[in-house]
């Protein structure tokens, strides 16, 4: 299991090329991935976005990456010469009409937008991608690795939380045992009340009975809740993401132990729910931060 927060940094150096890759995330639905890198390797964010991809399946993640090139290695220095013939007409035909000096330098003319360009050629990219490609690894493998240890923790708590609500129901089915007889025993006794007899009409007591069995037993909602926590305890032993299989596990608990309440009268069994109920919304606070 992972949490969807953790960091992850990697710095590297090689023949006077600088490498910094930082990676971060924060909950989320989905999978959003933000990348913030020089202009001058660009081209290379399909496959930072590939990489990160094949390791982590949800979470908002921010890449950073810094890149020093301090090297000649693929390094081609080129001139727009057409877009500087035009800066140089339009400042000439300025100098004229404003009776300014019109003595124009190159180096004023390399300084111009998109004038002045360092490119790196085919043949050199593929050695920056190796040493690139390396350093966000290296970040993955610590992001990942942060991820795992406050996943850990977040399991074992909701395990702890899990065996929680395992001896709730447990005490729930206990406590239920002997609804109908108690229902049975009180309504007898209300008849004779009523009507002044000890001579109970056993065929409709037996029919009010089946009516009040239906409406009261949570039987199936014990089942299926004692289903749903063994569900949860294999989900919470798997190596791969979980995180929306556990959110949807919570929302079917929360619907058995809302029916539990809604049947049940008995003061005991509503204190329980209650009780699970506060439970289940913590866990489910918590599945909002995992993987």
């Amino acid at each position: 299991m992972k949490s969807m927060t953790g960091f992850g940094r990697a710095h590297k150096e090689v023949n006077n090329r600088e490498y910094i890759v930082e990676i971060r995330s924060v909950n989320h639905k989905y999978n959003d991935i933000n990348i913030r890198m020089p202009r001058n390797i660009s081209y290379f964010e399909e496959k930072i976005r590939k990489e990160v991809l094949a390791t982590i399946t949800r979470g908002k993640i921010d890449v950073s990456i810094t890149f020093n090139n301090y090297s000649e290695e693929g390094k081609i220095v080129r001139i727009n010469r057409g877009l500087a013939e035009e800066y140089l007409k339009e400042l000439k035909e300025l100098a004229s009409e404003n009776g300014l000096n019109g003595d124009i330098r190159v180096i004023d003319l390399v300084k111009m937008p998109d004038v002045f360009n360092l490119q790196v050629e085919e043949e050199g990219s593929e050695v920056i991608w190796q040493e690139l490609g390396a350093t966000l690894r290296e970040a993955l493998t610590g992001f990942v690795q942060m991820r795992e240890a406050e996943g850990k923790k977040i399991a074992e708590d909701l395990e702890a939380r899990r065996q929680k609500i395992e001896t709730i129901v447990t005490q729930i089915s206990a406590e239920s045992t002997g609804l109908i007889d108690e229902y049975v025993v009180k309504l007898e006794e209300r008849i004779k009340e009523i009507l002044k007899t000890d001579v109970v009409d056993q065929a409709r007591l037996a029919q009010e009975i089946v009516i009040y069995s239906d409406k009261v037993s949570i039987e199936e909602e014990l089942t299926r809740l004692k289903s749903h926590l063994i569900q949860m305890k294999t989900l919470l032993q798997e190596e791969k993401p979980v995180g929306k299989k556990l959110d949807f596990l919570m929302q079917e608990m929360n619907r058995e132990t809302n029916t539990i309440g809604s049947k049940s009268g008995k003061l005991e069994i509503t204190n329980h729910v209650i009780e699970m109920k506060t439970i289940l919304e913590d866990i489910r606070e918590q599945v909002q931060n995992i993987e």
